[in-house]
């Protein structure tokens, strides 16, 4: 690479960084409705494995569960086609 490809860097340290909001920790509520929703996806990641409902219904079942419970980090979970 010769000098005119290339580019300086500025280093900035996390200090720096804006933050936009500060980070809140989840209600009882919100820890309730996870540990709900975490149960309700074992027992239907045990039907899946047992055979009982096939993967194109346990996609379909995420999402009604997801709706349903509302966990705290939703918007950061993958998505699922149904």
């Amino acid at each position: 690479m010769n000098s005119e490809q290339k580019t300086l860097l500025t280093p900035i340290s996390i200090e720096e960084l804006p933050i936009l909001t500060s980070p809140t920790p989840p209600t009882t509520e919100q820890l309730q409705r996870d540990a709900g929703y975490h149960k309700a996806q074992l027992l239907l990641q045990s039907m899946l494995d047992s055979g009982l409902i096939s993967l194109s219904e346990y996609n379909k079942i995420t999402l009604l569960n997801r709706k349903t419970f509302s966990p705290y980090l939703v918007e950061i979970m993958p998505n699922i086609t149904g």
